[in-house]
């Protein structure tokens, strides 16, 4: 169950179809826990701007701006606006929880005796993971700058916001590594 999500798109007047427009307002937007894409029913007057966090849920008996749930939606069905701003959201998602996506770094396991779990990240290769395991061996990471610092790796948040982007938008592969399914 998701608590929070990050809006992608706002749209005013709803979604376009073959008659002009359905009048409803709809946000297009990622949950935070699950990584799932929805598209969400705003209560009536709320205003929501791509890039902003939501809850979905009351907090404080304050009620959230959000109406209902309509669905959950394909990476196909965002709009181009959406599909731009996904890439910052997840940037944010990723490190504004930095241990949930450390645990990966520090945990993954090999699948065989030819492949490892961390080839999964795109830009990772077989040297590149061998360097992630012995480094570990010595100390688990504790935080996205000390992996750039002993691995001389920039930026390995990226490396996990790329894979999240890989799940979302329906890769064939049989491995779910963030994204619920």
């Amino acid at each position: 169950m998701e608590s929070y999500a990050h809006v992608l798109d706002f749209l005013p007047n709803g979604r376009q179809t073959e008659r002009g427009f359905h009048r409803e307002p709809l946000a297009l937007a990622v949950g935070e826990d699950e990584l799932k894409l929805f598209e969400l029913v705003p209560r009536l007057g709320a205003v929501l701007a791509a890039g902003q966090r939501i809850p979905l849920v009351p907090l404080d008996g304050a009620p959230p701006p959000i109406d209902h749930v309509r669905r959950r939606l394909a990476y196909d069905e965002l709009t181009v606006a959406a599909r731009a701003e996904l890439t910052a959201a997840l940037e944010r998602i990723v490190r504004a929880n930095p241990p949930r996506y450390l645990r990966f770094f520090n945990e993954a396991p090999a699948v065989s005796r030819r492949f490892h779990l961390l080839e999964l990240l795109p830009g990772i290769g077989k040297k590149t993971m061998q360097q992630i395991v012995d480094e570990r061996k010595r100390a688990p990471f504790a935080s996205f700058e000390e992996m750039e610092t002993r691995l001389h790796l920039k930026n390995p948040e990226l490396l996990i916001v790329g894979r999240i982007e890989q799940e979302l938008s329906g890769v064939d592969d049989k491995y779910r590594l963030f994204v619920a399914p």
